[in-house]
């Protein structure tokens, strides 16, 4: 029988990494890509089909997307857009060049890679789609604005999109993960030394009293209710191998919380939760 075949994006370490090692074992045709060279190297010597794919980068997009679609003859089953980064800062001190950096990859990079392989999905006549937002993909919270702003982005254009193919046999499904353990706040370190002047920021004492001391925690303070990335490629496989999987998963208690938080109280309430 021929394998069920997905491309995952971010598969350096995370969520990603930890779906392409759990679907791989469960038999599935797994893609799994990476940005830097020396990733897909890496991955590579792991025994995964591993291709680089710069979600920032239209022609990385299609060139990866032609590659794996050269090696499965065409076909692709599903996809699951990972990855992300974050830049944390006050929106105040955020600016124009660095919202288009975040969202040309959080954002753009995945609905473009989604439109190359709509094509081949609707051709074959069935395709999952799976975009990884999160719980900000809904909830607010400060100094996260640039991430926020992308993942709420992400859903309503992924909503969107579900209704657009309404009519037709693909499934169009968003996972929403709380707090996951991976090396996102590490990872986004550069990109706040790159965009944000604390030094000329209007509320530097809040960066250095709240921010700093979380981003550069050198023991990687566990937050409350965080699961391990499994936590999330269960919910992922549900997403693709059930027969009528979800519109929406959702992924750790404060997830769950804050959707009901949302829809029971006011905005005012809700501010007042969220910035706590």
């Amino acid at each position: 029988m021929k394998s069920n075949s997905i491309l995952i994006t971010g598969c350096s370490s995370g969520i990603g990494y930890d779906a392409a090692k759990t679907l791989h074992a469960r038999g599935w045709q797994v893609f799994a890509s990476c940005r830097k060279a020396e990733d897909v190297a890496r991955m590579q010597q792991e025994g995964f089909n591993a291709v680089q794919l710069d979600l920032a980068a239209s022609e990385s997009i299609e060139t990866a997307v032609a590659q794996v679609l050269a090696t499965t003859g065409g076909t692709l089953d599903a996809v699951f857009n990972n990855g992300a980064f974050g830049t944390p800062g006050l929106v105040e001190d955020l600016s124009r060049e660095a919202l288009q950096d975040i969202f040309n990859t959080n954002v753009f990079g995945q609905i473009e890679l989604t439109n190359k392989v709509l094509p081949a999905m609707r051709a074959q006549g069935h395709g999952r789609i799976v975009m990884c937002s999160s719980v900000l993909g809904f909830a607010a919270a400060p100094f996260r604005g640039a991430y926020i702003s992308t993942k709420f982005a992400l859903e309503g254009i992924t909503d969107t999109l579900r209704l657009e193919l309404r009519d037709e046999p693909l499934d169009i499904i968003l996972i929403e993960p709380g707090p996951i353990k991976t090396l996102i706040r590490q990872n986004s370190i550069a990109h706040f030394e790159r965009w944000i002047d604390v030094e000329g920021s209007a509320q530097r004492e809040r960066y250095e009293t709240i921010l700093k001391p979380r981003l550069y925690d050198p023991a990687g303070k566990k937050d409350t209710f965080e699961l391990p990335a499994s936590a999330v490629t269960k919910k992922l496989i549900h997403a693709l191998e059930h027969r009528n999987p979800k519109l929406r998963y959702y992924v750790t208690v404060p997830t769950y919380l804050a959707s009901i938080f949302k829809r029971l109280t006011s905005t005012r309430v809700f501010d007042f939760l969220c910035a706590r």
